[in-house]
């Protein structure tokens, strides 16, 4: 007998453990908010905040719900259903849509229903996607397609399958982020739990009062207080009282015209906002116009000249050489009508928007275009009314660029506040930027400079040029394309935000025009930087801007030139260089060889590889391998979000294990 009183004893205490971790599991409700480690694929020590929310002992399965915002790929409710395994006769009844084929405009949050499951320790619910690019990893699977409802950590600790192994056509298990309420939620009322997305401008009042909710419960389920900061692509939990309808609203957006802002890269720390706001600010966009003198002006009309374009204006940090900061467009002059400086319908646009300066004030403001003021070939600077501003002597036909520029109020894109006729010249004066091209930072004067960009400056540009072409390709009338991004093109002001500039070769998309394909024998650009289908047949279409943005994105991760040596040794050409760095074996090591050695390893290698691995889809040679730049934002939005907390003295290198995964 007592002999048994141990075993006995052990067995209650056994007991008794069991029911504190369950109990603890019930109060605790669900995990904490997974502030953003979902980004982080290879670092093990976030696996209980990114597999899932915790099971509870109240619940083995529920009803849930789950939001997901409408895509051009993804655009009906039967499109929607067939993703996320849902009925697409639920999805459009709970959303009020007129049938489940009908087509759901861009960026509609809709309600979707599912069974949530306890799956071992997580709740989830499961649904099978099957690969269709032949790039995809885990990572752009959980946060692109499946819009951060379930993470790259969860996809790989449930699939056999190595993230090196995937492959067209392969099935793969895609849990979703999904949690059954706790007896402490359903004592209050509670009766659902919705998994909300976060996007840019959430805030917790603002999702209280998107589902009509007290924003308390909201910051008990997911363990949260006041203070904290939540992310875009981020899930939290909402606790609904009563089945949800169709959300009347959707969370805030930013106009077409502005640009979306975010924290500067140097200075994360001013996200700490006590609103919480997931910040992408809304660029607002200030600009009117005045006109003076449009009848003294008309007698420049009279002279007429037949020449090349000039360079585009490019502002040099004050520590480099201004040569290298303008880029000469490439000769266009053929397809400009030599007849006049400015075509006399463009003559009339642009007066109704821009400045008219007089030609004396310009003389005055760039001290008579002195070579003291001259950046580069025929662009100045100058000061006009006490603001810096860049003075550009033109020839040929410019009406295309003027009435492009004169439409566009976007912080990144550089602003051209007006222009001057005189003697058959068009002066064009743009903003001044402080720090000039990137071009110089990335190449020129390395050797004499300890001047580098920093990587969160590195990320910011990526991101800002990106948001730059997604405007362009998606929200101005009509669409353009740039058709001549290079980094000497891509300038940067006192904060180092980007500012794409040189707008001589854009183009505009033909609305009936499948996906804006045209045609041309005229190839001009820069060579390292032109996609493989414009060289060999003159196709131009929005990918020949996501190539060329793949190429500036392998420069800001190298540091190394888009074409690097001479025809007697070979040409090298950047792009071709990376799908040696992302195939086979030892990874970790060539990535970080081929990263500019200028940052001495201050930077996360997980983040630089799926930069790395988007600028790889980015130069596909196949244009329909390339993403639109929509989804380039996207990915880079998610990426600059997860800097917010990175400080470039973490210890990265114990917690990586992205060398031996390959």
């Amino acid at each position: 007998m007592w002999r048994c009183c141990p075993r006995m004893l052990m067995s209650k205490l056994c007991m008794l453990l069991v029911l504190l971790v369950l109990q603890s599991r019930e109060i605790q409700g669900q995990q904490p908010y997974v502030n953003n480690h979902q980004l982080d694929c290879y670092n093990e020590a976030y696996d209980n905040l990114t597999r899932g929310f915790n099971c509870n002992v109240v619940h083995s399965s529920c009803q849930s719900y789950l939001t997901f915002r409408s895509n051009p790929l993804y655009n009906s409710a039967v499109q929607i259903g067939y993703l996320l395994g849902a009925k697409a006769t639920q999805i459009a009844s709970i959303n009020n849509l007129t049938s489940d084929v009908a087509t759901i405009p861009t960026d509609t949050v809709l309600v979707v229903p599912v069974n949530c499951s306890c799956s071992s320790l997580y709740y989830q619910y499961n649904v099978t996607y099957r690969l269709k690019e032949k790039l995809e990893t885990y990572f752009i699977v959980a946060n692109n397609t499946f819009q951060g409802l379930s993470t790259c950590q969860a996809m790989m600790s449930q699939n056999k399958v190595g993230d090196k192994n995937l492959s067209v056509g392969l099935d793969l298990l895609v849990p979703l982020r999904c949690a059954c309420p706790t007896s402490n939620q359903i004592a209050s009322g509670i009766k659902y739990l919705l998994t909300y997305m976060v996007t840019w401008g959430d805030s917790f009042s603002y999702i209280a009062d998107l589902f009509g909710v007290d924003q308390q419960t909201i910051l008990d389920a997911n363990q949260l207080s006041q203070d904290q900061n939540i992310y875009p692509f981020t899930t939290i939990l909402v606790p609904l009282n009563t089945t949800p309808t169709k959300i009347e609203h959707s969370p805030p957006s930013p106009p077409p015209a502005p640009a979306p802002q975010t924290p500067p890269a140097s200075s994360p720390d001013e996200s700490n906002s006590s609103k919480k706001w997931v910040y992408v600010g809304v660029g607002i966009g200030a600009g009117l116009l005045l006109l003076v003198a449009l009848s003294g002006l008309l007698f420049c009309f009279h002279r007429r000249s037949k020449t090349k374009s000039k360079p585009v204006p490019v502002f040099p940090p004050k520590n480099f050489s201004e040569s290298a900061a303008y880029s000469a467009l490439p000769d266009n002059s053929k397809s400009f009508p030599s007849s006049v400086s400015v075509s006399s319908q463009g003559f009339r646009d642009a007066v109704e928007s821009l400045t008219v300066y007089k030609f004396q004030d310009l003389q005055l403001a760039t001290e008579n275009f002195s070579e003291h003021n001259k950046i580069q070939g025929s662009v100045y600077r100058g000061s006009i009314k006490g603001d810096d501003a860049a003075v550009k002597v033109m020839k040929g036909d410019v009406s295309s660029e003027i009435n492009l520029l004169k439409k566009i109020n976007h912080s990144n894109i550089i602003r051209l506040s007006g222009f001057c006729l005189h003697e058959g010249n068009t002066y064009l004066v743009y903003e001044y930027a402080d720090n000039g091209a990137v071009n110089d930072w990335l190449h020129s004067n390395k050797i004499q400079t300890s001047d580098t960009l920093s990587w969160k400056q590195r990320v910011q540009i990526a991101y800002d040029v990106a948001n730059a072409l997604n405007y362009l390709h998606r929200y101005t009338n009509p669409p353009y394309i740039h058709k001549n991004l290079k980094t000497s093109n891509i300038l940067l002001d006192a904060n180092f935000r980007a500012k794409v500039a040189n707008f001589g070769l854009a183009r505009s998309v033909d609305g009936h025009d499948q996906g804006g394909l045209q045609l041309t024998r005229h190839v001009v650009g820069t060579y390292g930087y032109m996609a493989p289908e414009y060289i060999e047949n003159g196709v131009i279409t929005p990918k020949l801007d996501v190539f060329a943005f793949g190429v500036v994105i392998l420069e800001l991760l190298s540091g190394r030139e888009a074409a690097s040596g001479d025809q007697s040794s070979g040409v090298e050409l950047l792009y071709s260089s990376i799908n040696r760095v992302l195939e086979g074996d030892n990874v970790r090591e060539k990535l970080r060889g081929f990263i500019d050695p200028s940052l001495k390893n201050a930077y996360p290698l997980d983040l630089a590889f799926s930069i790395a691995q988007l600028a790889k889809i980015c130069v596909a040679r196949d244009l329909n391998a390339r993403p639109s730049m929509s989804d380039v934002f996207i990915t880079l939005s998610k990426i600059v979000s997860s800097l917010s907390d990175w400080d470039p003295s973490d210890e990265l290198d114990n917690s990586r294990s992205l060398g031996s995964s390959r």
